[in-house]
Order: C-alpha cells, then sequence, then structure tokens
C-alpha cells in the first residue's frame, strides 16, 4: 500500500499596506491565510505550508526599524497560537513562517512547525542570509540560524523546512536528507530577473541529490512602494528524480494541492545509491571557514 501523503502550498499577493498600521497589516494577510488554509484543509489535505513571512509585505526590501514590531516569539507568540488552534480543529499539520524575536532585540527569520493535534513540535531558523542586491537587507532584520537542519516527525511522514536562500546552498539540503527528511519546504520571496533562472533548477537538483520531496512556495505580485520587482510565483513540488509533479500560476493566489507517494522514495534511492556511495571522510575542506 502506498504511502500517499496530500501536501498544499500557498502563494499569495500581498495586501495593500499603504496607509495601514502595523497590526492591520499583520491582521489583514492572518485572515487572508487562513481562509487558504481553510480551502486546502477542504481538499483534504495533510500538511500546509505558507510562503515566507507571510503576515505582511517582504518588508526587507526596506531597512526601517518599525518593522522590528512584527516580531513575536515563538512557540508562545499569538500567531503560533493561533495556528496550533486552527491545526486541532483542521486536523492538519502546518508549517508556518514567523518573524521570530528572541529577548530583546534578537530576531529570527524562522517558521514553527505543528503537528495535526496542534502540537508545536519545534522550529527551523534561516540559516543564510543575502544581502546580495538593494531590497533584500535581511541581515538589517535577521541573525543567521543557529539550530542546524532539524528533522521533524508529523506521524505519518517526516519533514524539513529550509527558507528561501537558503535553497542556493546543497550542504544544509544534504543534511536535512541525512536527518531523514521525506518531504523538504522552502517557503521563499523571489523576483524575476535576481535568481528566476534559478528556481526550477536548484530545488528539483537538491531533490534528485537527496532522493526526497520537495515544496517550493514563491509570492506573487509587485510590492509598492519598494518595487523591487515581480514575485513570480510558480510555486511547485518535485519529485526524489527531481521532477515537477505540480505547479502554480505565475501571477494568482492560489493553493497548490497535490499527493505525493512517499514510497518513491526508496524507490529512488535503490536506484540512486547516493547516500551509500558518499565519501564523508574526504569532505573535511568542505566545513572549514
Amino acid at each position: 500500500m502506498s504511502r500517499m501523503v496530500r501536501c498544499s502550498l500557498i502563494q499569495a499577493t500581498s495586501i495593500n499596506h499603504a496607509g495601514k498600521s502595523l497590526a492591520e497589516i499583520k491582521q489583514a494577510a492572518i485572515d487572508k491565510h487562513l481562509s487558504l488554509i481553510r480551502q486546502a484543509a477542504a481538499a483534504g489535505t495533510q500538511i500546509v505550508c505558507l510562503q515566507e513571512l507571510f503576515y505582511g509585505p517582504y518588508f526587507c526590501a526596506e531597512q526601517s526599524t518599525r518593522w522590528y514590531d512584527l516580531a513575536e516569539p515563538m512557540p508562545d507568540g499569538p500567531t503560533t497560537k493561533l495556528m496550533q488552534e486552527l491545526a486541532k480543529e483542521l486536523h492538519v499539520a502546518l508549517v508556518v513562517p514567523i518573524y521570530e524575536m528572541e529577548g530583546t532585540g534578537v530576531y529570527y527569520n524562522a517558521a514553527a512547525v505543528i503537528d495535526k493535534e496542534g502540537k508545536y513540535l519545534g522550529k527551523y531558523r534561516k540559516s543564510h542570509l543575502p544581502h546580495v542586491a538593494p531590497g533584500f537587507w535581511e541581515k538589517f532584520y535577521f541573525r543567521p540560524g543557529n539550530l542546524g537542519f532539524p528533522v521533524f516527525d508529523l506521524g505519518f511522514c517526516k519533514i524539513g523546512v529550509y527558507l528561501c536562500y537558503d535553497r542556493h546552498f546543497p550542504e544544509g539540503a544534504r543534511a536535512l536528507g541525512l536527518n531523514g527528511a521525506e518531504i523538504v519546504f522552502n517557503p521563499s520571496a523571489t523576483v524575476a530577473g535576481l535568481s528566476e533562472y534559478l528556481w526550477k533548477l536548484e530545488q528539483p537538483a537538491h531533490a534528485a541529490a537527496n532522493g526526497y520531496f520537495v515544496g517550493a512556495i514563491n509570492r506573487v505580485g509587485t510590492e509598492s512602494p519598494w518595487n523591487i520587482g515581480e514575485f513570480f510565483g510558480q510555486s511547485y513540488f518535485c519529485d526524489p528524480r527531481g521532477q515537477i509533479v505540480a505547479e502554480a500560476s505565475r501571477d494568482k493566489d492560489e493553493v497548490l494541492t497535490t499527493d505525493l507517494d512517499l514510497d518513491q522514495i526508496a524507490e529512488v534511492r535503490k536506484t540512486w545509491q547516493f547516500y551509500r556511495d558518499r565519501r564523508p571522510e574526504m569532505y573535511g575542506d568542505l566545513v572549514k571557514p
């Protein structure tokens, strides 16, 4: 009997935040995503993953301390608690990106993982932070993650999380596979003209190199007043062979739902014995500063 898991990715445009307070921006974005999560649950999904920094615009497009007030502790913050209640109600596991505040003045780009009973299983903190062009000032807002590459057991499958810029680094993708991930979710915010040519190269390559499924999410639309580029959507799932098996539109809010047969993982790994044939004793130079 196949181990089928139904999963959903949510891609969405940001609300128009002009003239709104931070509280209004956050609440409107959360309300929008609550509706989309319910839509996914109605389709019978078992896991829903939201996009990076889902409860606001991609505020890293500017350097302004006002956005610090969107941060909240995890797991005791209001958004994580709300999502725990929703997961329990809908009997759906959730991957929820959170702007995390730890103590005073310490912030992370992170994601909470919540099981189908509403239990908080843990978090992932984004490990790699970009400073590649004006408009992606993440090092102004976040510290690099310090929790490694955890894998979370939902009972019916094991999942890992990578966040946006992390996808450019094969080392963490391999670590997630070695730690037992069967599905890796990558919530992102990336624009056309910068890295779109990599969007359908890197993550299918991670899937093929590690023999697991990947769910890649991108935002949609252009966000004013910054207009740093078009968030080009095209969220997708790819299988352990690196083949894209479901893809969302470029320019619409969308819940992308598909069934993943986890038995394919063993099938692929029996053919491509990449883990067996690794030579870790030769890789020492990879972890030197």
